[in-house]
């Protein structure tokens, strides 16, 4: 029975039925037979009982309508065969989202044999679970990747770019996440770290609307620190949030849930060179003598303690978005000199230490057994990847070609491992596709619920692939990051509709020394399977093939995801 009273609850954003099998029956015959939703959030979905009734009606009227249905004939099933599932333990497990920044695919130990970087920790997550070499990001760039995860969504059905200093949120109050999903189902939820998905900072402006300087940006004064900040991780679905929104990105300080904790009150100015590369920081508001090492340290100390303060009755949700080993290049004192690729190497070398650490809380809390853990990288590396391969032979992008922003497998394919004891398999090596959009629909499928009407239609559930007891569901999956280029791959081949997969730009030496020659054509086409290093362009000798995949990219954008 639905309650109608929603409102009146002390929670409501917490109710939630998982809905109830609802059948048609003639005799003692079986018509017909579905699961619809009971109650949800108010924000996921409010549902009324004649609109449920609506609901069971159309589907029974649609089930009688259908060709050569007749009472005597079973229920129908999927046409395709379902695979055998794992059951799910009880109690449910816990999740946790280790989110690293520009990491690239040849920055993993155990997936580049010619890496200079030592990354144990990593190296014994993809032992004790399975790696994935084929999973890609929904973009070559930071903010659209992270809201494609955590909405089940392709990125570019709204928007393309990233959200800049001071920027709105890109989340849709319509839309539910993936921390609403399963905190609805009684998850605790945390989000620690980089946020980069925006916030509604014209409630703090006190000239609402005023522009920043176009050299030095807002002003301390420009907001009024010490009111709260809507919009934010709170806002939509995350019960904890710490961290600093964005490294190198204003204002330069620690926020607590919605609030910021000091206010800053000077203008950022960079002082000490960096390890490797530029500050890239934008100008704006900081905390008087703002340490951006201590960033990557804090919020993983925050991290560890919020896993600590978690217990074995009450399920939790920890995404964990690193800030590393994204610019600035930073490690701290003990990790200088830890790794042979310069000081990227050895950030990574603290990054990979970052998730040892949380492992190691899980195991000292004894939640190890019980919880799904998810690596991943939010796009490649940055374009200080081409000197690092000259001067220190470690090819962050692995045998992948590109880098950060672009269509070529190295813009978004990324590290890839999921662990959960007992459940995924481990040692275990899965070359099949999959996209980080997947996570959304898996998840939801792993706990039995079902995904609230108009939310992730772009996501795939990929359990049985991550179990290791069917085939993959994903046979397509398109790439973009910005407006002016797409790429999508189905099968082993993938299509670029631009002149070139390259936004950042490709030094001489390097397509000189690698084999890469200009494309004659108007865009490109890679049978990955033969040649993952994209060299040979067919796009002039498989027209027909072209042509195919250009349809149903068109599809996939203006029609929706096939399934």
């Amino acid at each position: 029975m639905m309650d109608l009273n929603l409102k009146k609850s002390s929670n409501p954003e917490k109710l939630v039925n998982a809905g109830r099998r609802c059948s048609f029956t003639v005799g003692k015959s079986l018509v017909a037979s579905t699961r619809f939703l009971q109650i949800t959030s108010l924000k996921v979905a409010c549902r009324s009982r004649s609109m449920s009734l609506l609901m069971a009606c159309v589907f029974l009227v649609s089930s009688l309508a259908s060709p050569g249905y007749s009472l005597d004939t079973p229920p129908a099933v999927d046409a395709q065969p379902i695979a055998a599932r794992k059951s799910i333990p009880a109690p449910r497990p816990n999740i946790v989202i280790l989110y690293a920044d520009d990491m690239g695919y040849g920055d993993l130990g155990v997936q580049n044999p010619d890496s200079k970087i030592p990354t144990p920790n990593l190296d014994r997550l993809a032992r004790e679970g399975t790696r994935f070499t084929d999973a890609h990001s929904s973009s070559g760039v930071c903010t659209p990747s992270r809201y494609a995860m955590l909405t089940g969504r392709y990125h570019w059905r709204k928007f393309h770019g990233i959200v800049n200093s001071f920027d709105p949120s890109v989340l849709d109050h319509e839309r539910t996440t993936l921390a609403e999903l399963v905190g609805a189902q009684g998850y605790n939820t945390a989000c620690i770290g980089k946020w980069h998905l925006g916030w509604d900072w014209s409630a703090i402006q006190r000239v609402p609307g005023k522009p920043a300087n176009a050299k030095e940006g807002y002003p301390p004064d420009a907001f009024d620190w010490s009111k709260p900040i809507p919009g934010g991780p709170l806002a939509h679905g995350f019960d904890d949030y710490f961290g600093d929104d964005v490294p190198n990105f204003p204002p330069y300080a620690w926020f607590e849930n919605d609030r910021v904790i000091t206010e800053p009150t000077v203008p950022l100015v960079n002082g000490t060179p960096t390890a490797e590369g530029g500050w890239e920081t934008r100008p704006g508001p900081a905390v008087k003598d703002w340490d951006f090492w201590a960033v990557m340290p804090k919020l993983t100390d925050r991290a560890v303690e919020w896993i600590e303060h978690q217990n074995a009755e009450k399920p939790f949700f920890l995404y964990f978005p690193f800030t590393s080993p994204h610019a600035p290049i930073i490690p701290t004192e003990e990790f200088v000199g830890r790794s042979k690729a310069n000081g990227y190497g050895d950030f990574m070398v603290q990054t990979d230490d970052a998730v040892g650490r949380v492992l190691r809380a899980l195991d000292e809390k004894g939640f190890t057994d019980n919880t799904l853990v998810i690596f991943s990288s939010d796009n490649g590396p940055e374009q200080y990847a081409y000197a690092r391969l000259n001067k220190f032979d470690h090819r962050s992008m692995g045998p992948l070609r590109g880098l950060k922003r672009d269509l070529y497998e190295g813009g978004h394919r990324v590290p890839c491992i999921v662990r959960w004891p007992g459940m995924i398999p481990k040692e275990r090596v899965c070359d099949d596709l999959i996209s980080q959009i997947d996570w959304y629909a898996t998840i939801a499928a792993l706990l039995q619920v079902e995904i609230p009407d108009g939310n992730a239609e772009d996501s795939f559930n990929q359990w049985p692939l991550l179990t290791g007891t069917g085939p993959g569901a994903r046979t397509s999956v398109v790439h973009n990051t910005n407006a002016n280029g797409y790429a999508i791959r189905h099968g082993d081949w993938v299509l670029i509709e631009a002149k070139s997969g390259a936004v950042t730009k490709v030094p001489e030496w390097f397509e000189s020394k690698f084999g890469y020659s200009p494309n004659a054509y108007d865009g490109e086409l890679y049978n990955l399977k033969q040649d993952l290093a994209q060299k040979i362009n067919l796009y002039g000798e498989f027209p027909e093939r072209v042509q195919e995949l250009s349809t149903l990219l068109k599809t996939i954008r203006t029609s929706g995801t096939p399934r």
